[in-house]
C-alpha cells in the first residue's frame, strides 16, 4: 500500500492551523486539502486524525549521537529510534566523536553508518581545526549542513584558537560556520578565582559562574566581528545569554542574514534556580544561566531574534554526571522530550503551535536550505507528526529510549503525546511502539 490519507487533522504550518487532510504518495506528500475530506481511493490507508494537530517533522540542527567511539553512551541507531519517538524526523550530528569527523573519510564513515543504521534523516556537520583547511575544501556542499567550531571548550584537537587558522577558515571555507561560543581564557580564569576560595569540590551551582555570560559573550562578540569582517555565514549554537542577543537581529528576513542563532530546550526550560532541585543532570556547556536570561531567549523566540530551537542532545551515563562540578560530564539526552517540551511552553502560554513549528522545522530547513523538507507542501518528503494535545503522560525509565535511560525531565508530565511519526512517508513510531524496519535517508542541502 503506496498511499496514505491522513483526514480529520488539526494542521499546523507555515503560521496557520487548519482543519484539513495530507495525502502521502510512497515517500513524499501529494496533496494537502483544507476543510473538504476527499474521498479515498480504493488501496489508500486512512488515518483519522480526528482530534489530533499535525506537524511538519521537527529538524535538529544539534546532537551527539556519540558514534563512533563513544557508543556505550549512545549510538545512531539507538538515538534516532528515541528521536523519531519526540518528533524529530531529520538531525545533524556533531564531529566530536572518536575519531572525530575532521577528514573526508571519517565523514564518509558515519554517512554510511547512517544509511545502515539511522532511523530518521541524518546528515553530519564537518569539524573544522587549526589543521585541516585542505580536507575542508574538498567538502560535497550539498552533503555537510555546515562546519562546526569549538572556540571555547577543548575536544581533542578541535579547539580552534590560532588566529591565523580562524581567519583562514571564516575567509575560505565558503559555507555555513557553526560555533560552540565559550571564551577559554575567561573560564580558566574562572576557574582559579573560585577553587582557590572554595576549594575543588564545587557544587553544580558554581557551574554558571565558571561558564558564565562574559565567557559566553567575548566568544560569540569575538566570532561576529570576524565574520563581519570576512562576509562569512555564522551560526551561533545553543545562545544562552540575555547580552548574547545584542549580536543577532530581527529586522531582516532569515533570508538575508549571515548571522543567525540557535537556543536550545533546556535553556528555554530551565534556569539557575533549578540546580538545587536537579544537580548535574541540568549541566551543559554552556551553562543554564538566570530566570532573566530565560525570559529574554524566550522572548527572542518570539520575536524572530532566535531563528531556530534545537537540543544538543549530549547523552552520558549517569554515573559519568557525578562528582564535583568540574568533574561531572556536562550535557544530557533531550531528542525524545524536546518537542513535547516546546508543546508544555506552548499550553503554559510560552508560545504558539505556529511558531513551534516555524523554530522547529519550517526555519531549520530554510537556514540550512534543506531540499525539500521541514513544511506540509506537495512534493516534499512526507516527514509528519501526529500530535494528541489532550494525552498525558508522565517521563519515567520505563518510556525512556535513551540509551543511558535518563532524563532531566524524569518524573515530568507532559500534556501533548506524540502518536505516530512518518520519515519519507514510512510510519516508523506508533503509539508506543518503534518499527526498527524503517531507515531515513540523507538529508541534502541546496
Amino acid at each position: 500500500m503506496n498511499k496514505i490519507l491522513i483526514k480529520n487533522a488539526r494542521i499546523v504550518n507555515e503560521g496557520r492551523m487548519f482543519k484539513g487532510a495530507v495525502l502521502i504518495d510512497r515517500d513524499k506528500i501529494e496533496e494537502v486539502y483544507e476543510e473538504a475530506v476527499p474521498v479515498a481511493a480504493s488501496g489508500v490507508q486512512v488515518i483519522d486524525a480526528e482530534g489530533k494537530l499535525l506537524l511538519p517533522g521537527a529538524i535538529d540542527d544539534q546532537v551527539h549521537f556519540r558514534e563512533p567511539g563513544l557508543t556505550h553512551k549512545g549510538d545512531i541507531a539507538s538515538e534516532s529510534r528515541a528521536a523519531v519517538a519526540g518528533g524529530i524526523t531529520s538531525f545533524m550530528d556533531m564531529p566530536n566523536t572518536k575519531p572525530q569527523t575532521t577528514s573526508i573519510a571519517d565523514l564518509e564513515w558515519k554517512l554510511q553508518r547512517g544509511a545502515e543504521t539511522s532511523l530518521a534523516n541524518y546528515s553530519f556537520f564537518f569539524g573544522g581545526t587549526n589543521d585541516n583547511m585542505d580536507e575542508i575544501r574538498k567538502l560535497d556542499r550539498s552533503r555537510v549542513p555546515g562546519l562546526k567550531l569549538f572556540l571555547g571548550s577543548s575536544t581533542g584537537n578541535m579547539l580552534v584558537d590560532k588566529k591565523e587558522s580562524l581567519e583562514r577558515i571564516f575567509g575560505e571555507a565558503d559555507m555555513l560556520i557553526a560555533i560552540h561560543a565559550e571564551k577559554e581564557e575567561v573560564i580558566k580564569r574562572n576557574i582559579a578565582y573560585y577553587t582557590d576560595m572554595y576549594g575543588e569540590d564545587l557544587d553544580i551551582s558554581f557551574h554558571s559562574k565558571i561558564r558564565s555570560e562574559e565567557a559566553c559573550y567575548a566568544s560569540s562578540s569575538e566570532a561576529v566581528e570576524l565574520a563581519t569582517r570576512l562576509n562569512s555565514r555564522l551560526h551561533i549554537l545553543h545562545l544562552s545569554t540575555a547580552k548574547e542577543l545584542t549580536l543577532l537581529s530581527n529586522e531582516i528576513p532569515l533570508s538575508e542574514k549571515k548571522i543567525t542563532g540557535e537556543v536550545c530546550v533546556h535553556h528555554l526550560w530551565f534556569h539557575d534556580g533549578d540546580y538545587t532541585q536537579y544537580g548535574n543532570r541540568i549541566k551543559w556547556n554552556p551553562s543554564i544561566k538566570t530566570l532573566a536570561d530565560r525570559t529574554a531567549l524566550r522572548n527572542a523566540v518570539n520575536d524572530n531574534t532566535i531563528d531556530i530551537v534545537a537540543t544538543d542532545h549530549a547523552p552520558h551515563l549517569l554515573s559519568e554526571k557525578e562528582g564535583s562540578c568540574l568533574k561531572a560530564a556536562s550535557g544530557g539526552p533531550l531528542v525524545q522530550h524536546s518537542l513535547v517540551g516546546m508543546l508544555e511552553m506552548v499550553a503554559e502560554g510560552c508560545f504558539t503551535y505556529e511558531k513551534v513549528v516555524e523554530k522547529m522545522a519550517h526555519m531549520p530547513a530554510d537556514l540550512f536550505h534543506i531540499d525539500r523538507r521541514g513544511y506540509i507542501r506537495p512534493g516534499y518528503y512526507a516527514d509528519l507528526v501526529l500530535v494528541d494535545p489532550e494525552k498525558c503522560w508522565t517521563v519515567a525509565p520505563e518510556n525512556i529510549l535513551y540509551k543511558c535511560v535518563w532524563s532531566p525531565f524524569e518524573g515530568t508530565t507532559f500534556h501533548h503525546s506524540i502518536t505516530q511519526t512518518f520519515v519519507n512517508g514510512q510510519l516508523v513510531y506508533d503509539n508506543g511502539i518503534v518499527n526498527d524496519d524503517v531507515r531515513g535517508m540523507e538529508v541534502r542541502y541546496n
